[in-house]
């Protein structure tokens, strides 16, 4: 029988204690990358979005968000990062929202003074989809993913729309920090969203306090 290391006994891989991993490995794609891993960042979709039993909530669909995603990878200034470990476990991706405002069209009500500023200086982002795999070696991966798109891009304000039917993603998001601002509908389509944003720094944060509403429900979208 093999002794147990003793005090001051430093222990070592295969001691019988698993070793500690690296946290996810962070990298930016551009759009020639992201066509060589569409499939890939399909299977994360599904498999992040995977619709819980009993869940009234429509099931992903493999091929709408590849549609969204050829959308979005047209759009000027669409960035993407991605996090991988031992496979691929997160993405987000998204574009800047332009200074006119046009972004928040549908917003219900007057758009809060502070994102109205913010978007106007060109700070604010839109996310078109968060998605992460969850794993126990680091739990705030999708704080890490969310936070790195955002300040590559020297954005203060992040910014989703979210399907008010699908309250488990709204609630995921929620949970990463995320603050849901109101009601927004677009004109030509019968779907009601929740507008999220999601502050980067102590200032921007502050700049918030009292916009939170209660949440209607969610998941990422995209104008």
């Amino acid at each position: 029988m093999t002794a147990e290391p003793g005090r001051g006994q430093s222990r070592k891989p295969g001691d019988g204690e698993p070793s500690a991993m690296a946290p996810a490995l962070l990298r930016r794609l551009n759009r020639w990358l992201v066509e060589g891993v569409r499939e890939d960042l399909a299977d994360l979709y599904v498999e992040s979005r995977a619709t819980a039993p009993g869940d009234a909530y429509r099931r992903p669909s493999r091929q709408n968000f590849l549609n969204r995603l050829t959308t979005d990878m047209r759009r000027p200034g669409f960035a993407m990062v991605i996090a991988e470990m031992d496979g691929l476990m997160g993405c987000a991706f998204g574009f800047p929202v332009r200074g006119d405002g046009s972004w928040w069209f549908g917003f219900d009500g007057a758009l809060p003074r502070s994102i109205d500023q913010l978007t106007v200086s060109g700070r604010a982002f839109a996310f078109g989809d968060l998605l992460i795999r969850p794993h126990p070696q680091d739990r705030g991966l999708a704080r890490r993913v969310q936070e790195r798109l955002l300040t590559d891009h020297q954005a203060s304000l992040g910014a989703t729309l979210v399907d008010r039917a699908d309250r488990a993603t709204s609630a995921a998001l929620l949970s990463r920090g995320w603050l849901d601002i109101g009601e927004f509908r677009r004109p030509a389509g019968p779907t009601t969203f929740r507008a999220l944003v999601f502050p980067v720094g102590e200032r921007t944060t502050a700049r918030l306090e009292g916009l939170v509403t209660m949440p209607g429900g969610g998941g990422p979208g995209g104008p």
